[in-house]
């Protein structure tokens, strides 16, 4: 997801507090398009649509935030537009909200529902500038769905219609209260993430809006723009937030207003925490340097330097590979509850840790890594993450990937612990082997059978398919068509054709037979050796003489079958035990084909995929023959087992 440039400015922030028109006045008069305020960067980065200015007051005893919005929308739509939807996404923390009921029916919520956790967000008061109040026109609607108690998106409709290239201020005066945290957002004790937290505007996006309800298995898409935000706090508040910090002013109440901008950014978001404990550094990248404000809970500073080195290790190989990072700070949370970690925001993301955490259990690596990473297909690039949800987390799992095979080696990218290691990319196959053939990855994100085919599909078969596509169009191919797109798509609002088109041009191949199967199918891999047997010529002989290496003939028959219904062209490698072998091309468009060899010497195995490329084999078992079967490997498998069943065993004793 797309990032953008957050600077230091000497900008003055104005909120504006008059009060709102009583009323509506009978002509609408549009306020003219802005001039884009002066940044260090030439020109802006993106179109900026929206301008939000919000003065926000947080109360850590109650959990809520007082706040006044002043959003500028610029009408780029191409045609008037009289009618605007909003997310109020934290309403989503509600027992009958559309959130709530597909999380309890697949089990994606992993809790037991309590009052505690309930959260809302309520417009106290909206109106227009040059039309007045309009807060009796707000209308909640549940465009995918129809659940009538579902209250994360309201739209209004002006009495008139703004122009093309014309903007429109809207003025909102709303109410959060916080539940402890669910997902993503919320508090635990003295801890506050505010994610999701003010009213967002939808996306005229494909000729249409696009405003989605928040689903269970739904992240977000919303508009570049502009962010000056002023957040009052207790003084004790150790604040992290998107965007850079312009300044600071103690009260007399024994709070502090602290100030944020933030440029060609699509959201904001803010975390507190008296005894958080801060820890910085700096990236020097190819756009010059970038801060790393890292906050950590205070039983995690043991574990500061492994924060610090991912960071590095991974900010330095984006920019390499991918293209540079423009902001000028990346801020990392350590949050106080875990349904609050693992999650992006432009310019700051949330780790997952835990004070037990072992160097070898490489959680902290693969979570910071990946959380950074959003910060291009999502934070920059900036696709529809309703929809299109693997463009998103699913280029970033094969990044994330990648990226940790070449820091941690690609057998050890994922466990490096007690002799007992894994790849990342296994774990991530591993996951859409268990839901293979359930949903494609262009479903909807919301519309997939359960939540764990949305995870397994979004993030582990994408994955999983762009290590096959290298197979077709190579490793540094694929690399440069990833890289272009990105250099291409930021700050836009790309399709997955978008995508798709990018990597046929960079790789000079059409690559519909594949994507037809891999991104728009179902449709399965999976390729086994049927058979591979060695037949002497003279089997009609009533006495043949005793067979001898090297001087008896044989017919040689290997038949590999193809058992699942995805058509994929595979190299068989076959083996003899005079040290020769044969390797074989086969495109896979038959169900079965037989290789035939007549030789003095007799087949010692058959491998399909013998470079272990084609990761989307389902079954990779099957695979092989060989003559003789080597014992070692079970007895490996029996000893892990034996070791983790011990383990298991003693951890249920504990909690008895």
């Amino acid at each position: 997801m797309p990032r953008n440039l957050s600077q230091h400015w000497s900008v003055l922030f104005l909120l504006s507090t008059a009060c709102l028109a009583d009323s509506p006045v009978a002509a609408l008069k549009t306020a003219p398009v802005p001039p884009p305020i002066a940044t260090l960067a030439d020109k802006p980065l993106s179109e900026r649509v929206v301008a939000y200015q919000i003065d926000a007051r947080f109360d850590p005893a109650k959990h809520t935030v007082d706040a006044t919005e002043v959003l500028t929308y610029r009408n780029l739509t191409g045609q008037p537009q009289d009618t605007f939807p909003f997310h109020l996404y934290l309403n989503a923390f509600n027992p009958t909200s559309t959130f709530m009921k597909e999380g309890h029916r697949d089990r994606s919520t992993f809790l037991h529902w309590k009052d505690k956790y309930k959260s809302s967000a309520e417009v106290k008061s909206l109106a227009v500038e040059g039309i007045g109040d309009l807060t009796s026109q707000i209308k909640f609607i549940s465009p995918d769905d129809g659940n009538p108690d579902d209250r994360t998106v309201f739209q209004v409709k002006l009495p008139r219609p703004i122009a093309p290239n014309e903007s429109v201020v809207l003025k909102i005066a709303f109410h959060d209260q916080f539940g402890q945290v669910v997902a993503r957002t919320g508090y635990d004790h003295n801890f506050m993430m505010g994610a999701q937290w003010f009213p967002k505007v939808g996306v005229w996006w494909q000729g249409a809006w696009n405003c989605h309800q928040f689903h269970a298995n739904t992240e977000f898409f919303a508009d570049f723009g502009t962010y000056d935000v002023k957040l009052t706090v207790p003084e004790n508040e150790t604040v992290g937030a998107s965007g850079v910090q312009l300044g600071e002013v103690k009260n007399n109440d024994g709070t502090k207003t602290l100030t944020y901008r933030g440029e060609d950014i699509h959201d904001f978001a803010w975390t507190a925490q008296p005894d958080f404990k801060v820890f910085e550094s700096d990236f020097n990248g190819s756009m010059g340097k970038v801060k790393i404000r890292l906050l950590m809970q205070p039983g995690h500073v043991n574990q500061v330097d492994r924060h610090m080195r991912i960071m590095q290790q991974t900010m330095k190989r984006f920019d390499d590979w991918y293209g540079p990072y423009p902001y000028k700070q990346i801020t990392v949370v350590d949050p106080g509850n875990l349904r609050a970690g693992g999650m992006e925001y432009p310019t700051l993301i949330t780790g997952d840790t835990t004070w037990w955490m072992p160097d070898g259990l490489r959680l902290v690596e693969q979570v910071v890594e990946h959380e950074f990473g959003h910060q291009y297909w999502y934070g920059m690039v900036a696709t529809n993450e309703f929809e299109d949800a693997w463009l998103d987390e699913g280029i970033n799992s094969y990044t994330e990937c990648k990226i940790l095979d070449d820091i941690l080696g690609k057998e050890t990218s994922a466990m490096d612990l007690w002799r007992i290691t894994e790849s990342d990319i296994s774990e991530q196959r591993n996951g859409y082997l268990s839901n293979p053939d359930f949903d494609p990855l262009t479903r909807f994100a919301y519309q997939y059978v359960n939540g764990a085919s949305y995870g397994d599909i979004t993030y582990g078969k994408t994955a999983t398919v762009l290590y096959t596509l290298e197979k077709v169009i190579g490793e540094e191919t694929l690399k440069r068509a990833i890289r272009t797109y990105f250099v291409r798509y930021r700050f836009t609002h790309p399709t997955k054709e978008d995508f798709l088109k990018t990597v046929e041009e960079v790789s000079g191949q059409n690559l519909r037979w594949f994507y037809q199967q891999a991104v728009y199918g179902t449709q399965v891999l999976d390729y086994e050796v049927l058979s591979a047997r060695s037949d002497r010529l003279d089997w009609y002989v009533e006495k043949p003489p005793e067979g001898k290496k090297g001087d008896t003939s044989y017919q040689d028959t290997v038949v590999i079958h193809r058992k699942g219904d995805f058509v994929f062209p595979v190299d068989v490698v076959i083996k003899f035990d005079n040290g020769e072998f044969a390797t074989e091309h086969w495109d896979g468009k038959d169900r079965w084909v037989r290789y035939t060899y007549n030789k003095k010497a007799k087949i010692v195995s058959a491998e399909i995929d013998p470079e272990h490329k084609v990761l989307l084999d389902k079954n990779s078992f099957n695979n092989s023959y060989v003559e003789e079967e080597d014992a070692r490997a079970e007895w490996k498998i029996i000893n892990y087992w034996t070791w983790v069943a011990q383990m298991l065993s003693q951890c249920l004793s504990w909690l008895a």
